[in-house]
């Protein structure tokens, strides 16, 4: 006997009898559903009370049976999809509704996630029963699978020819999608955004998602949406609210995306119960970042500090369902299940984090030694430092002659770079290329950097490096500022330069300028660098006094300049 699925519990054997009999029925391969068996399915559903479903595949043949709730069906595993670009599962599913109301969203979730042929809901109350039914189809300019819906008044009024529609669907979806199908799923995301009201918040907002788009970028991810919400207060379980997460995740399958990444690190618990209420995988901004180091990390100190990042962003999040009984061990007083799977994973993380730090703190050492001797030589050290993608690996480049990675992506350069510059008379000093700073930089990837950043402590001069073309130049400055601090190094003499002066009206070049004491360089077509180079050599040689700006304050000065000058 074939398995009755779902919610069995209370039905009597001549029920279950009835619902085994419904493997044997049968629909033409190119029907939907037959009135045979739509009758069935009814008045099993109305003599159960619950809503039955069955799953047909393409010969028309029954293939699975569920039992659902009065107002809900859960769908069991159905197993991995078909192989191939752009085919769909080869299963429709048929369900019984008990009250007239249509498709539910979940029915689209499913019709959209498991790419099912089609979904129809038939009506099992009224002289005259409705099916509501759905199957996918390419729309719009960005070529999106949406459910195509359609209700008709009986089924006795079905078209013969429906899943022949379906089939011309997807010998569309296939032309559009292609042998990169599987791939167009996996690697497409829905961007989300959630802030509290406030004062210039929008503005704050799109910001953000601007970064947030950069950053799916940078780690290869296709941006298929964004979302942007903003509540009066942020929902301290779900973030958005429960409702929203599932007109979401209907979005989301919709587009073929298969992620959700958050613009705000999600805790532990809220992490749990939106990944509860949805199928989609659940990014944060963090692990976001962590991913994109990963991919960027070269070096093995670079390696081993995302790694050591990631073992810790992870730990607290090494979580399941039900742990109240995960910490019984054997012995008198103890006997139980022993160590569960979860407590294993936890305890090999954390022996694999202190082997991490043992083996960071040596490769520190031996870092440090390399400092002494460069002190001892009494070899300048210049460090530079600046927001993600302001231009500090270029700039590195144009002065050593080096040919460090440089591309136009956040984080594109990672692991610590260090150059000789050479200047007349036999002076030269060593330049210190970091890693990029980010807004809100994660607490875990500053411990872990935190041995890299060393590299800093020590130097005789610190070049701030600014996108003096960035609109939001004041606040990455700020970001900048705050991390500088944090790691005990705002006390360094620090030089403002102002990068990529080519791209920048000279107006606001010049503004920036007078209220930063900055050096305007295009470190791309070498503006400016006999400049930098000249004030950097007399800072560090003939103890010269770095440019001060000629205004108090930064953003607000600026434009009061330019106003100015506009007059």
């Amino acid at each position: 006997m074939r398995a009755i699925e779902g919610n069995t519990q209370g039905l009597k054997p001549r029920q279950l009898q009835r619902l085994q009999a419904t493997y044997r029925r049968r629909v033409r391969g190119d029907g939907l559903v037959s009135v045979e068996l739509a009758r069935h399915l009814s008045d099993l559903s109305n003599e159960l009370g619950r809503q039955v479903g069955v799953l047909v595949d393409r010969g028309g043949a029954v293939d699975r049976v569920v039992v659902g709730e009065p107002s809900r069906l859960y769908l069991p595993d159905i197993g991995r999809a078909r192989g191939g670009a752009g085919r769909l599962r080869g299963l429709r599913l048929i369900r019984t509704e008990l009250r007239d109301g249509g498709l539910t969203r979940e029915d689209l979730a499913d019709l959209s996630k498991l790419r099912l042929d089609a979904v129809a809901a038939v009506q099992t109350s009224g002289p005259s029963p409705k099916v509501h039914w759905a199957h996918l189809v390419v729309r719009g300019k960005d070529r999106t699978l949406v459910p195509d819906t359609e209700t008709f008044d009986s089924v006795h009024q079905l078209p013969d020819d429906l899943m022949a529609r379906v089939w011309a669907a997807e010998t569309e979806i296939a032309r559009v999608f292609g042998q990169a199908a599987q791939d167009w799923v996996r690697d497409t995301a829905v961007l989300v955004g959630v802030w509290a009201a406030g004062p210039k918040v929008r503005r704050e907002a799109e910001a953000s998602m601007a970064e947030l788009r950069e950053l799916a970028r940078t780690a290869g991810v296709r941006v298929a949406d964004e979302i942007i919400q903003i509540r009066r207060s942020v929902d301290p379980k779900t973030v958005l609210g429960k409702g929203k997460i599932e007109e979401l995740t209907l979005r989301a399958l919709e587009l073929g995306a298969e992620v959700l990444i958050f613009d705000r690190d999600l805790s532990p618990s809220q992490l749990r119960a939106i990944t509860n209420t949805t199928d989609l995988k659940v990014l944060d901004r963090t692990q976001l970042i962590l991913d994109i180091f990963a991919q960027h990390a070269r070096s093995k100190d670079g390696k081993l500090q995302v790694e050591l990042a990631q073992l810790e962003y992870a730990l607290p999040r090494l979580v399941e369902r039900s742990t109240a009984m995960s910490r019984l061990t054997g012995g008198i007083g103890g006997q139980g299940p022993g160590e569960t799977k979860l407590e294993i994973h936890r305890r090999r993380a954390r022996a694999r984090i202190h082997r991490l730090e043992q083996e960071i703190e040596r490769l520190s050492r031996q870092r440090g030694l390399r400092r002494k001797r460069r002190h001892d030589g009494q070899i300048p050290v210049v460090g530079i430092v600046g927001y993600t993608n302001a231009g500090k690996s270029t700039l590195l480049n144009a002065l050593t002659h080096a040919d460090v990675t440089a591309e136009n992506k956040l984080f594109a350069t990672l692991d610590p770079t260090t150059r000789r510059i050479r200047f007349p008379e036999e002076r030269e000093v060593v330049l210190t290329d970091t890693v990029g700073f980010i807004r809100d930089l994660p607490k875990e990837l500053v411990n872990a950097f935190r041995a890299t950043l060393e590299e800093l402590s020590e130097a005789d001069l610190i070049l701030h490096v600014l996108d003096a073309s960035d609109p939001r130049v004041n606040e990455k400055r700020e970001s900048t500022q705050k991390i500088l601090h944090e790691l005990g190094l705002s006390d360094r003499p620090q030089l403002v330069v102002l990068n990529k002066v080519d791209q920048t009206p000279r107006p606001w070049v010049a503004a920036l300028k007078k209220v930063t004491g900055g050096v305007p360089v295009s470190a791309r077509d070498g503006t400016g660098l006999d400049e930098l180079s000249r004030l950097v050599e007399g800072r560090i040689f003939d103890a010269m006094p770095l440019p001060t700006p000629e205004r108090d304050g930064f953003y607000e000065e600026a434009v009061g300049y330019l106003r100015d000058l506009a007059s």
